[in-house]
């Protein structure tokens, strides 16, 4: 590589990291969201709702090409992000 595609490539790599650092603080206050979505929760069965996956997955979808980003970028993202909450519900579930 070339010392100038070396440097541009440090510059967007520097760039991917203040994006990655905001990313962390939304993801942060996701969290705190599910945890107070959880605390709703009486049943572990009503941790998964399909129908709201599913319509979060297709707006997802539609908000993708509206933006021209490729969908399958987003629905992988979201299924990881829905599936680890998923996760995260169930291990901090304390009621019955």
């Amino acid at each position: 590589m070339s010392p100038d595609k070396k440097k541009k490539l440090n510059i967007l790599r520097k760039k991917l990291d203040l994006l990655d650092n905001k990313l962390i603080k939304l993801i942060k206050i996701r969290t705190n969201l599910v945890k107070e979505v959880l605390k709703l929760k009486t049943y572990k069965h009503e941790i998964v709702d399909k129908k709201r996956i599913s319509l979060i997955l297709k707006n997802i979808k539609k908000k993708s090409i509206k933006n021209n980003i490729d969908p399958k970028i987003t629905n992988k993202i979201w299924k990881n992000m829905i599936l680890s909450y998923i996760d995260y519900e169930r291990r901090n579930f304390k009621k019955k």
